[in-house]
């Protein structure tokens, strides 16, 4: 199994360029009409939950930044220990299978005592994806004792252009370009070890990404009113701590008061939003529609325009792109749509092991397990 994920590709971004890798993998596999993240639609959250196959409120990362009332600040780590379910790596290792990541979220320490045989560390956002392309190539050439039948690895999609200069623009199509020419390449050299017969390819991605042209910032509103608090923002999301938990009820009635915002007891939040963990969600959570966002008034004067995420997953530009092909993918598939916590059981399928054990997820109808080829 090869999982790659690409980030910020939001589900309809391959029809506006030419991907023949990507429609190749369509023509000849399955393509979803989209993949619904989990809230908040932020990187972190959706990398997990796609490893672990369930929502933030049991896999412990609500956002790419978070106070943890124990731990303190939690910002872009890549420790696995603050991860509170057993990610896909270990549920492979745990069950005889090799693993290898590649930049995933969470995968470059040890989860209780179990890690990626292979993985690459630490994190570094200049490593381009041809390094990334030669390093599978090099795991799937060990020999059969020693190669990962798991490898899963981060590129970096359409998701920097997309924040910088908006989802609407032409450095979009740029982008998708460079990263299916990086899989063209793959595809090739799968072709030349003729390992289809044993091999599945997913490319994935995390979220989506909308266009905002208007900050949010609830803080004065409530400090105006002698309501202290700090916020952590996410994007179209947002955690309220207040210093005085008492001033709940008072908080909320000024949030909701606030043009477009929506606030909710961060452990009372509406059905399908399953970001509260506690100690992590602050005690109110907040979420805006598109072109709002959460951000300081002034810094964001100071910025161009451009897209974010972090919003509903009901918002459909927030949605993901889901592509699969090779052993157990039935050319021509099509499921309308898929979810982030599905992608976990659907790779343990394939490998034929249970998924990780707080997996909520199920495998994606039509990707069926199939007996691999002898090697």
């Amino acid at each position: 199994m090869i999982v790659l994920s690409w980030d910020g590709t939001r589900h309809d971004y391959p029809e506006r360029t030419d991907t023949p890798a990507l429609d190749r993998m369509q023509r000849e596999g399955a393509r979803a009409g989209s993949m619904e993240p989990v809230f908040p639609s932020n990187t972190f959250p959706n990398h997990v939950s796609l490893a672990t196959g369930t929502h933030p409120d049991r896999h412990g990362i609500v956002g790419n930044r978070f106070i943890d009332a124990k731990r303190g600040r939690f910002s872009y780590s890549n420790d696995a220990s603050w991860i509170a379910a057993e990610p896909i790596w270990v549920a492979a290792e745990r069950q005889g299978v090799r693993a290898a990541t590649f930049f995933w979220v969470g995968s470059e320490t040890e989860w209780n005592g179990i890690a990626a045989t292979y993985r690459k560390a630490p994190f570094d956002s200049d490593v381009r994806e041809s390094a990334k392309v030669d390093q599978i190539l090099d795991w799937l050439a060990l020999p059969t004792a020693e190669r990962p039948g798991l490898i899963m690895t981060w590129w970096h999609g359409a998701d920097h252009v997309g924040h910088e200069r908006g989802p609407s623009d032409p450095g979009i199509e740029a982008a998708l370009r460079g990263q299916d020419a990086e899989l063209a390449r793959l595809l090739a050299a799968l072709d030349a070890r003729s390992a289809w017969a044993d091999t599945t390819l997913f490319v994935v991605s995390d979220h989506g990404m909308a266009q905002v042209t208007r900050a949010v910032d609830p803080i004065p509103v409530l400090a105006d009113e002698g309501v202290p608090a700090k916020l952590v923002r996410a994007g179209g999301a947002a955690y309220v701590w207040l210093d005085d938990p008492g001033q709940q009820e008072q908080a909320l009635e000024l949030l909701r008061g606030i043009d477009g915002v929506q606030a909710a007891p961060s452990d009372a939040m509406p059905d399908g939003l399953r970001s509260f963990y506690p100690g992590r969600s602050g005690h109110i959570t907040l979420w805006v529609e598109p072109p709002a966002i959460f951000a300081r008034t002034g810094v964001f004067a100071r910025s161009a325009a451009g897209g974010q995420h972090g919003f509903t997953p009901d918002h459909r530009d927030m949605h993901a792109i889901f592509y699969a092909m090779g052993r157990g993918v039935p050319a021509g598939l099509r499921p309308k749509r898929v979810h982030a916590i599905d992608l976990a059981a659907t790779v343990c399928g394939l490998l034929g092991i249970e998924p990780p054990r707080d997996s909520e997820g199920r495998a994606v109808p039509g990707i069926q397990p199939q007996p691999a080829a002898l090697p």
